[in-house]
């Protein structure tokens, strides 16, 4: 072991007379606070209103959930339905297991069907969401720390983590610290939704601009981090499935922000020359 690393907490969850409390599932409620407060403050400076966004963000929490322990379940159903499990524990949503692409996809889903519904533009919604969904994420890690699961390879680095004897993977048991990926993926996610925030500011990034930027962003740092990963997980050959899905995904997410930024640019440029015109 490393004379410094970084301990894991000693609990997972408390009780409150009978009622058990995980803190994954309150790390997933302040993330859901963060993002909806954020994206409220961020719909209505663009124009929109707050009664629509509380509705959409209803029904995108709720899907988003849905949507990420549909992805779990299905791309990690060993865990539940091979000899020996016990398959209703895949509704234990609050013992951890959301796969954020599923999240993603649902809940966008569900707020797209909503627009359409009401008459919003998606891209408005998608745009004031993204800083606050980005740290939304990073928040949600910090319920892999208090789980003790998906941590990285073995390392001696300072900053290695500690992880007990009996959440070590097989194969691993002689090693003490690992390398904290939720930390590496929560400073990401962080830094990220600092940026979108600054860059939003400086540019006014619309039209499913700055959701793209946040999906390309996002997805560039799921890569290198799901790198060294050391959790179970499907493979297509030596990749990891979600190595590959986050590969695709942001390779989609810069040829669409490419594509977005040639159609939007002149009116932005319009918009800036506009703005520094004697009046």
């Amino acid at each position: 072991m490393s004379q410094l690393s970084i301990p894991s907490p000693s609990i997972e969850a408390f009780h409150l007379g009978p009622l058990t409390i995980h803190i994954y599932a309150l790390c997933i409620l302040a993330g859901i606070i963060v993002a909806y407060v954020s994206g409220g403050r961020r719909y209505q400076a663009r124009g929109g209103k707050q009664e629509h966004f509380e509705e959409l963000c209803t029904l995108a929490v709720i899907a988003g959930i849905m949507g990420g322990r549909l992805y779990h379940v299905i791309t990690d159903h060993q865990l539940y339905f091979d000899p020996g499990r016990t398959w209703y524990r895949c509704f234990f949503i609050w013992q951890g297991g959301l796969g954020i692409w599923g999240a993603i996809a649902l809940g966008g889903l569900a707020i797209w069907l909503y627009c359409r519904h009401k008459g919003i533009r998606f891209a408005l919604v998608a745009d004031s969401l993204a800083p606050g969904i980005l740290a939304a994420q990073a928040i949600g890690r910090l319920g892999n720390w208090f789980n003790q699961e998906l941590f990285g390879r073995p390392t001696s680095l300072p900053w290695g983590l500690e992880i007990d004897l009996s959440d070590r993977p097989a194969g691993y048991l002689q090693y003490a610290t690992f390398h904290p990926t939720f930390l590496y993926e929560l400073l990401w996610s962080l830094a990220g939704a600092a940026f979108l925030v600054w860059v939003d500011r400086r540019w006014t990034l619309d039209h499913g601009r700055l959701f793209t930027l946040y999906v390309a962003i996002y997805t560039f740092g799921r890569f290198w981090v799901e790198r060294l990963r050391i959790d179970p997980a499907h493979h297509v050959g030596q990749w990891r499935l979600n190595d590959i899905t986050a590969l695709v995904v942001f390779t989609g997410a810069v040829i669409v922000l490419i594509i977005l930024q040639c159609r939007y640019r002149k009116g932005d440029e319009h918009s800036i020359r506009s703005a520094h015109e004697p009046k």
